[in-house]
């Protein structure tokens, strides 16, 4: 049992792992936001450049 508990009392100790933790946490957060602004603004970005496309190809084929 004294093992046990030492070997618990080290672990507690090491904070070795905490980092790569944390940095799993933040990539998490930067994925959930990037998500959520795509889902938010992807499809009018998307329109946007649709009409642009659209008033461009005008102008060229106008110019012919």
């Amino acid at each position: 049992m004294q093992r046990i508990r030492s070997f618990l009392a080290v672990l507690e100790r090491d904070q070795r792992g905490l980092t790569t933790v944390e940095y799993a946490i933040i990539l998490c957060v930067i994925v959930a936001v990037s998500v959520g602004t795509w889902d938010t603004f992807g499809g009018a970005i998307a329109k946007k450049l649709e009409t642009d496309t659209e008033l461009i190809t005008d102008e060229l084929n106008d110019k012919k």
